[in-house]
């Protein structure tokens, strides 16, 4: 169970977990979570497995989708895309006792073999985008990542590196990010983008997203989102915190009863692609 030297809160009264996302690996992430139920990963397997799947459809793609996972913290939504594992799979690898016994470069070897052996055959080439350089090297070296940029675009343009690697992109995926990123990181993506590229991102309902739709747009992309249901991320840490989002929620107009009020943050799902008209 986290303890409060773990955790901090944000002006929004949003519990920040600081301490669990530049680890050398991903052991301490997922044995915090875990008590949260934090399951946004698992909602997103299957969206963004069909959207890859639609955007390869494209008139004019050739070869498999490139996808950039932005916030991509330890390679999860990779693991997830990529191979045949489910987010339980993932709780339950990370939180054992073998793993446990093991030092870093141990376990980076052993993911190795894990992930090799789960790999689907339709893996796509995936890149990672996340400030946490810890992280993104672990991803790397086990093999989720094919690339890996240790970059953080609201502070500062995108290296000549990640420019290159987001001219092959055709899909940008987000689950954790929004709100620790702003419409400033997209700018910069796609101000680098030289295909077609879609956006599928999942934020907290108590994240306004009206000025990165609007970015998108600037950018030649429409974005819709999917009103017909929403995705739970987690639970709440505290009542504070409870109470804090479901005044956010309200203050954006939406309604709190048997979502944030029944004691978990919600997601919507953004989906952003290029206009046809």
């Amino acid at each position: 169970m986290a303890t409060d030297r773990h955790r901090t809160a944000t002006p929004s009264g949003k519990t920040r977990f600081d301490d669990i996302y530049d680890q050398p690996d991903p052991r301490a992430y997922f044995r915090t979570l875990a008590p949260y139920e934090y399951e946004i990963p698992h909602h997103a397997q299957a969206v963004f497995r069909r959207t890859r799947e639609l955007r390869s459809r494209m008139p004019g793609g050739e070869g498999p989708v490139t996808v950039l996972d932005v916030c991509c913290s330890y390679g999860i939504n990779a693991a997830l895309l990529n191979h045949d594992l489910t987010l339980a799979d993932l709780y339950a690898h990370y939180t054992s006792a073998a793993t446990a016994a093991l030092t870093p470069q141990e376990l980076i070897e052993c993911d190795k073999e894990f992930y090799a052996t789960r790999r689907r055959p339709d893996a796509t080439p995936m890149i990672g985008l996340d400030a946490a350089a810890n992280a993104t090297r672990y991803a790397l070296d086990a093999g989720l990542l094919d690339e890996a940029y240790a970059e953080d675009l609201e502070r500062h343009p995108p290296s000549s590196g990640l420019c290159r690697a987001v001219a092959r992109v055709g899909l940008i995926t987000v689950t954790g990010g929004i709100g620790y990123i702003s419409h400033r990181t997209f700018d910069a993506l796609l101000d680098c983008a030289r295909t077609p590229v879609w956006v599928s991102a999942f934020a907290l309902r108590t994240v306004p997203y009206r000025r990165i739709a609007a970015t998108l747009a600037a950018h030649g992309l429409a974005t819709v989102m999917d009103s017909s249901r929403t995705y739970p991320q987690r639970l709440f840490t505290s009542e504070r915190e409870r109470r804090d989002a479901v005044r956010e929620v309200i203050l954006a107009g939406e309604d709190p009863t048997g979502h944030e009020s029944e004691g978990r943050y919600h997601t919507w799902l953004y989906e952003s692609r290029p206009r046809t008209d």
